[in-house]
């Protein structure tokens, strides 16, 4: 038996994904189709004669037998439309469409939905929508989408043509190849773009054919199942029904399910045993009792002692072989557990898929995990987290969770993106290093240059006191001096600005400055250059940070290091 594949919408947000469901949905419950047409729960299920309604002829233009069923689209709003649709070896669903803006472009939730899609290796189509916004566009949803692009004036079809080729490069800097679909040679290395207006379902029946093509083409084999088999699911949600209780939303994606079945479902804390009470599916506002239903199929089971249970578990029907299966069971959940280390961040996420989701990303990226939860964030998290020695560690990452504990020490970044979850943190680290740096930085002697002022000298000696411009760098108090031969020239005892000691000063202000252990006139003169007499250990370190440092302080280290290199040619090299 071939089942029919199961697909999901995806895309960034208000880019048309509810849209095309809604089209979607239409096609799913048009009445007087033949085919068993049911609304399920969380899911639309499209027979192939409504497939077939919806193309007209141009499902014929594939040149194939048609034998997949249908298709069956999971109503899964934003990224639970991968994050909690998880089976053994991959993600639940067979295929997707990935909604792309065509005004607008790929945007930060497009970017990770790519990310993502490639890390699952689901084969997926992009439906270039609200081609009706481009300026100029007239709608006609009676001609083929190519026909009506051909019919429009020739500055809408340069617009589109920029517009897709646009978007067409952003998905290639991101290891996408993508054409338009007519234009498609291979596609097994291209992904197909269909430009549509799910507002106005011009080119929804092309989309609907490629997507029927791919599915026919490349998925046959792996959509054969046995029928009458033990079923096997995956859990969406989890809630609460008036007069039902606590019910699983799932997926059947293998075999049958029935009620009174005996079934395995995966939780925190292992698989638990238990039996199904009853099987619904949505009718209007009410549920429907069901006594069975065959895969692919979304339904709603009423079961005792789930505690523990949360999106994107595994659920199997386990009438025999019970202990067999309970520790195969066991053997996938330990394998979909999050390996950690001793140390790293701390990462909470809303369902088990959105965890291996930001986790696969996160060490994509080389950032150390100490800690995968469920959940919101607890007082026991904080406190692993404030336990961290590297400051950088000391942080709470957390996917469509909450945070109802603070701790001053622990720094928390909470996104419903994972791809601005580790951009978020990427930039908070690159904060830290630069802070670490310009607090070492403020431990350094500076670079600096002073001109003694003509007619400046208050005092000769003991200390000698003079007055001195800053052509450039920072002067601090007990710098030490050097002369433009490279003698030493003692050190600046003390600073004094407008009658005030000072600790440090910055160029282009005039000072007074003591120097102990010289005598002006004779060892430092009026309009004598003096710079700072770095070591060659100050000199290499503040090489280092040179990115902090001001053009001009970067100038005078070139001239220390000159002055230096006269007696010592390797200095600071």
């Amino acid at each position: 038996m071939i089942r029919q594949p199961i697909v999901v919408i995806a895309g960034h947000i208000d880019h048309g994904k509810s849209s095309i469901l809604e089209r979607v949905k239409g096609i799913s419950i048009t009445k007087g189709e033949s085919g068993g047409i049911t609304q399920s729960i969380k899911s639309y299920n499209i027979p192939i004669q409504s497939i077939e309604k919806c193309c007209g002829s141009l499902l014929k233009s594939l040149n194939q037998e048609i034998t997949i069923p249908g298709l069956l689209f999971l109503d899964s709003p934003g990224h639970a439309a991968f994050n909690n649709m998880r089976k053994r070896g991959g993600n639940l669903a067979d295929l997707a469409i990935l909604t792309i803006d065509i005004n607008e472009g790929v945007k930060d939730q497009t970017i990770e939905c790519i990310q993502i899609l490639k890390e699952y290796k689901t084969p997926f189509i992009i439906a270039l929508n609200k081609i009706d916004l481009v300026h100029g566009w007239r709608s006609n949803d009676k001609k083929n989408i190519l026909d009506n692009i051909n019919s429009q004036a020739e500055t809408v079809r340069q617009q589109m043509d920029t517009k897709l080729y646009e978007v067409l490069g952003v998905l290639a800097e991101h290891g996408i190849n993508s054409e338009r679909f007519d234009r498609v040679t291979d596609y097994t290395s291209q992904v197909a773009m269909v430009p549509v207006s799910a507002k106005t379902n011009e080119g929804i029946p092309e989309l609907f054919m490629v997507l029927t093509g791919l599915a026919q083409k490349y998925l046959e084999k792996s959509l054969n199942i046995s029928e009458e088999g033990e079923g096997k699911a995956t859990v969406l949600e989890i809630q609460e029904d008036v007069g039902v209780g606590t019910t699983l939303d799932v997926i059947l994606y293998d075999g049958q399910l029935k009620k009174g079945d005996q079934i395995l479902v995966g939780t925190l804390d292992g698989p638990v045993v238990t039996k199904i009470k009853g099987l619904f599916e949505p009718e209007g506002k009410k549920l429907k009792n069901v006594d069975k239903i065959h895969a692919a199929y979304g339904v709603r089971i009423s079961a005792q002692d789930v505690k523990g249970v949360v999106g994107g578990m595994p659920l199997i029907v386990a009438n025999t072989n019970l202990e067999q299966k309970a520790a195969e069971l066991q053997t996938e959940l330990e394998g979909v557990m999050i390996d950690t280390e001793k140390e790293g961040v701390i990462v909470k996420a809303d369902t088990l898929g959105s965890l291996e989701a930001l986790t696969a990303l996160l060490k994509k990226e080389d950032i150390k995990i100490k800690k995968a939860s469920i959940g919101n964030i607890s007082k026991k998290d904080l406190a692993e987290a404030s336990s961290e020695n590297e400051v950088a560690n000391k942080v709470i990452l957390g996917f469509n969770i909450k945070s109802c504990e603070t701790d001053p020490q622990v720094k928390t970044i909470l996104n419903g993106v994972i791809y601005k979850i580790i951009e978020d943190y990427t930039e908070w680290k690159e904060q830290l290093s630069k802070a670490a740096e310009t607090k070492n930085l403020e431990e350094l002697t500076r670079p600096f240059k002073i001109t003694i002022l003509k007619g400046c000298i208050f005092r000769q000696c003991g200390p000698c006191v003079v007055g001195v411009g800053i052509e450039g760098g920072i002067l601090k108090t007990n710098s030490k001096l050097m002369k433009k031969d490279g003698s030493k020239a003692s050190y600046v005892k003390s600073i004094q600005h407008e009658k005030e000691n000072i600790r440090q000063v910055e160029a282009g202000k005039e000072v007074a400055v003591s120097i102990p252990d010289l005598t002006a006139g004779r060892q430092i003169n009026e309009n004598e250059v003096l710079y700072s007499n770095l070591t060659e250990n100050e000199f290499l370190e503040l090489k280092k940070m040179k990115k902090l440092l001001k053009p001009q302080e970067i100038e005078i280290l070139k001239e220390i290091a000159v002055i230096k290199r006269k007696d010592k040619p390797l200095w600071g090299i």
